[in-house]
């Protein structure tokens, strides 16, 4: 959501947009509607015990902090500027398939000729799991 964002009001100083297995929001949208029923249901267990900070789930990185609820529900504003990064990119992880809330983004993305879809083996935290294969998509080669 940040980085589409950022790039909308970028006013064309972007040349190149690469969602590392991430969310890719139109107009309007929310991480809470861009989701899956499963995510939603873990944001709101995440949520549980005080009602307003989603903690993160356990096992991974721990400089992982808790988010607002509300930054999962607040919808983005997007004017359409978006569309002069010429080069947009979506990376997806294969490696979590039975989980992963980006399968129908893919498939949508693919079927978009703006838009390069690349898969990585690996799970959601790529730039950790498969670093070689993020830096060779970001460098080109």
């Amino acid at each position: 959501m940040v980085i589409a964002a950022a790039a909308d009001r970028a006013d064309g100083r972007i040349s190149r947009l690469v969602h590392v297995d991430a969310y890719v929001p139109r107009d309007g949208d929310s991480c809470w509607s861009s989701t899956n029923e499963r995510f939603r249901e873990v944001f709101a267990a995440g949520a549980a015990a005080t009602g307003y900070a989603v903690r993160p789930p356990d096992g991974g990185h721990t400089r992982r902090r808790p988010h607002p609820l509300a930054s999962f529900l607040q919808t983005i504003r997007l004017t359409g500027t978006l569309a002069q990064v010429l080069r947009r990119e979506f990376l997806y992880c294969t490696g979590w398939e039975d989980r992963t809330p980006f399968a129908e983004l893919r498939t949508r993305l693919r079927a978009d000729p703006e838009w390069q879809v690349h898969d990585v083996p690996s799970g959601h935290d790529a730039m950790h799991e498969a670093p070689e294969a993020v830096a060779a998509l970001l460098l080109g080669e």
